[in-house]
């Protein structure tokens, strides 16, 4: 059995003590959130948030990608979030990388020159891309000016967040 059926059996027992239907389709607090895909980032616990309360979009290196920007858009226009809050981490995969080196591995393994991604978002720095993805966001003119864009850098080992000033 993988792990895609072992996680169907989870649902079903939370399925069967389901209690948040109620809940509205604008995040509770008015509050989206950028991270990274890091499986050691449970960010509503970390960030003392409840299901319903934010939109939280991840990716890898919590990149202020076109599609990630897209959804920060759709969160402010629509449903109403308010402040966003970018989220990278120490000992991130990002850093063990360059984006060439991927893409050449993949070609070189695959026989495959692939059109996509063009970018792989690798950095050497997680302050500098936290400041980077700040600055990315804000700069976005559907994105308005008002709009407070945070970042925040959180340690894996003591599940402290400390702020980035771009």
């Amino acid at each position: 059995m993988g792990v895609i059926d072992e996680t169907l059996r989870a649902n079903a027992k939370y399925a069967k003590a389901f209690d948040k239907g109620h809940l509205a389709m604008p995040p509770a607090r008015k509050f989206a959130v950028l991270a990274c895909m890091d499986a050691r980032l449970t960010v509503e616990p970390m960030l003392g948030l409840e299901t319903g309360d934010a939109h939280i979009i991840r990716n890898a290196g919590g990149i202020a990608s076109e599609d990630a920007v897209r959804s920060l858009i759709i969160s402010h226009r629509l449903l109403g979030t308010r402040e966003f809050m970018i989220v990278n981490h120490t000992d991130c995969g990002m850093l063990t990388f360059k984006d060439h080196e991927l893409a050449e591995g993949l070609e070189a393994d695959t026989g495959i020159a692939a059109v996509a991604p063009v970018h792989f978002h690798a950095f050497a720095d997680v302050e500098a891309n936290v400041a980077r993805q700040i600055r990315r966001v804000r700069a976005h003119p559907w994105i308005p000016a008002a709009i407070p864009v945070r970042g925040f850098v959180y340690d894996v080992k003591t599940g402290k967040l400390s702020e980035v000033k771009p």
